[in-house]
């Protein structure tokens, strides 16, 4: 979103870097950003704090800002009663993640825009997500709740303070894993826990719509990399059938973008032919590797084809000229949610030609009267295009030809409407997911281009959102700032392992070592295990919790305790091993209890009971043998494992096992290691794979 900083006469968001914060910079409100001039103001005044969290590309965030924040008399109002703060939720995730589990523990419910009324030492006593001006369909409006609590603070504030430390403590009592923990005692860490997980998801499986519950409908790329992992374990069919069902419905649904290309947020419906439209970073790193890793799986050409598409859009649109990757695109544009990714069937009509319109109705879902509201057509494909390509008959390639002419076609003229905002900051934390899953296809679609983007964006990160001292920042725009959550090394580290494991230059494998050996110094807890969510040195907040749910995004914990495990292979440091098992078992009972909520753990905790594989390749990268031995280890699905290339003596500081490899000197050759067990050198890879399949099946039970 290209704002430029406003005048200090517009409000105290005006000198902000957040898009979101400049997006309310001319509110009548007179917003603070989060901040210790806020909480002294809050005390001087006597008045509780009106708290409001969002996003810049959050569609309700839009609605409660032009009814409400824009409104001279509601203003008005929130200026008399309240300190009002605003807070970018992707900025601060650490503040959003303490308040919308209050939010969720008062009202049972969550969501953005958040609206917390709190007291100034941070307690929270009020709830809500959007919340209209004036009270309709039995919702109370902002004109009518203010004066409300105006009076309850002047009136009855024991009762409110009270109630504000009650909802403190319960949330002391929610600590992931704990509470369950000190109840019941651990739970055994074994393939149980993932049998759970399976039987979870196969429970609340659409079998008809592909994807996992009800209306509304989210991607979920977690499950799907679990299911992945749990189908190359078991075997059992049914796991890589939810895979393929979902992969397959989403891509042919309006959920994609067909023109543009790249997912949008989520569908309303359970066909997933409404989409919310807004564009997050974080769903199009996930979803490439769900694509990906289900194209090593099957060798099906639509899911590379998917992957490569949502990267072309993310380096087409998503990426800065540093080479960092932008957060997200919004909704709305002119004011309409989903306005530039509609199309009427006259518009069609007029940018393409009879020939091409007639082929366009029999692969794409489009009427006259529309399939969305307002005679509007949302672009999905027809649920069977063999019946409707019969007549003419046209074969796969040709169909494809047309479709990408017709594309270029829609997409040149999609161009010319008003394009929806971008959120332009830059965010470690996901930025080190979208590094990993460029690496990923990289690797498996033998994209050199894919890996150069993730290098740029790594670079750039270790250059420009680290501070002296070596430790992460998590936001930049124009300059970096904000200090660094569990997140941003965690995913982080993960894409610089997969960057290392793509192109095997030693300089990533060490920043990932050293930025782990920084979070656990600063993240980790001594007394229950896991790793908090703020470091032990950042501004202090009513609660440092431990998140361990795997939602949109994976958690942190999850994502940390399966690098502890990848580095431990490499570098051998046995400690790393004893933690990432701490750190399962100090979630255990909550993975027991809610196994829907932590399938990425499930997927970490599937690689911690193993067998993995260690493949020590000695020969460099540009001899025909070590490319022919990438080449079969990519090409099969196989994601227990971890590759170390041996070219001179760099790495052997940090991977003891390649330091007295020997065997069939001058060729390329292949080690592969299980347990505390190595093979003898290979040079020939189909017996290397040969060796690995047999490791891989002795998963199956």
């Amino acid at each position: 979103m290209k704002i430029e900083n406003k005048s200090p006469k517009d409000n105290r968001l005006s000198l902000e870097k957040s898009p979101y914060l400049l997006q309310h910079a001319n509110n009548p409100v007179h917003w603070y950003p989060w901040g210790e001039a806020a909480f002294q103001a809050a005390a001087r005044e006597d008045k509780p704090i009106f708290l409001s969290v969002g996003y810049s590309t959050c569609h309700w965030c839009h609605v409660m800002a032009h009814e409400s924040f824009e409104d001279q008399a509601v203003a008005d109002l929130m200026n008399q009663t309240f300190i009002c703060i605003k807070v970018d939720r992707e900025e601060r995730p650490d503040i959003d993640q303490i308040y919308m589990k209050a939010a969720q523990a008062m009202t049972g419910r969550g969501g953005w825009p958040l609206t917390i009324i709190m007291t100034k030492e941070m307690k929270p006593f009020f709830a809500a997500t959007y919340i209209p001006k004036t009270g309709r369909f039995g919702q109370a409006g902002l004109i009518e709740i203010i004066p409300r609590i105006k009076e309850l603070w002047e009136n009855n504030r024991e009762e409110l303070l009270e109630h504000a430390d009650k909802i403190l403590d319960h949330l002391r009592q929610m600590e992931p894993g704990l509470a369950e923990a000190q109840a019941s005692g651990q739970e055994a860490l074994d393939t149980t826990l993932l049998e759970r997980g399976y039987a979870a998801l196969s429970s609340i499986y659409d079998a008809e719509n592909g994807g996992f519950g009800t209306a509304p409908k989210f991607p979920n790329p977690n499950n799907l990399l679990f299911l992945l992992r749990y189908w190359h374990r078991t075997g059992k069919e049914h796991a890589i059938e939810m895979v393929e069902n979902t992969l397959l419905a989403m891509r042919r649904s309006g959920i994609y973008d067909h023109i543009g290309f790249g997912f949008h947020r989520y569908s309303t419906d359970r066909e997933w032919l409404v989409p919310h439209f807004e564009k997050m970073l974080y769903d199009q790193a996930l979803l490439t590797m769900a694509y990906t890793e289900a194209y090593q799986a099957t060798k099906k050409k639509e899911y590379a084809r998917t992957a490569r598409e949502i990267l072309e859009y993310v380096r087409r649109v998503m990426t800065s000229e540093d080479g960092g990757f932008f957060t997200a695109e919004d909704a709305d544009s002119e004011g309409v949610e989903g306005k530039y990714y509609v199309w009427r069937a006259e518009e069609l009509k007029k940018i393409l030609d009879e020939e091409e319109f007639r082929h366009m109705i029999r692969l794409f879902d489009i009427y006259e009267s529309g399939n969305f509201e307002n005679s509007q057509n949302i672009i999905r494909e027809r649920p069977h295009q063999g019946d409707a390509t019969s007549v003419p008959q046209i074969g796969e390639k040709d169909k494809n030809d047309r479709l990408d002419r017709m594309r270029s076609k829609l997409f040149l003229a999609r161009e010319k409407k008003v394009r929806p905002d971008k959120d332009d900051k830059i965010l470690t934390d996901v930025n080190g997911l979208m590094i990993a899953a460029l690496c990923k296809a990289a690797q498996t679609l033998n994209e050199t281009e894919y890996a150069k983007a993730a290098m740029k964006a790594a670079d750039f990160i270790l250059k420009e959102m680290m501070t002296k001292d070596g430790r992460l920042l998590h936001r930049y725009r124009g300059e970096a700032g904000i200090a660094g959550i569990l997140d941003d090394y965690a995913f982080l580290v993960w894409g610089l392992i997969e960057i290392y494991e793509t192109v095997f230059d030693v300089k990533y494998l060490k920043a990932a070592i050293q930025l782990n050996r920084v979070m656990m110094q600063h993240f980790w807890d001594e007394d229950h295990g896991g790793l908090f969510f703020y470091a032990d040195d950042a501004q202090a907040l009513p609660l440092r919790q431990k998140e361990a749910y795997d939602g949109a995004v994976p958690s942190g914990n999850s994502v940390a305790m399966l690098n502890l495990l990848r580095l431990m292979h490499i570098s051998e440091e046995t400690e790393w091993a004893e933690k990432a098992w701490q750190m399962a078992g100090s979630f255990s009972a909550a993975l027991a209890k809610e196994p829907l909520g932590h399938t990425m753990m499930l997927s970490s905790l599937d690689y911690a009971l193993g067998p993995t594989s260690e493949i020590a390749l000695v020969g460099c990268r540009e001899d025909e043998g070590t490319t022919e031995m990438l080449q079969a280890i990519r090409s099969r699905f196989l994601p227990n494992k971890s590759v170390i290339l041996v070219c001179g003596d760099e790495i052997q500081d940090l991977a003891p096992i390649t330091r007295n490899l020997e065997g069939a000197q001058g060729r390329a050759r292949a080690y592969v290691c299980t347990g505390q067990v190595c093979s003898p050198a290979i040079t020939n890879p189909e017996e290397m794979m040969e060796l690995l399949e047999t490791d891989s099946r002795g998963m199956n039970p």
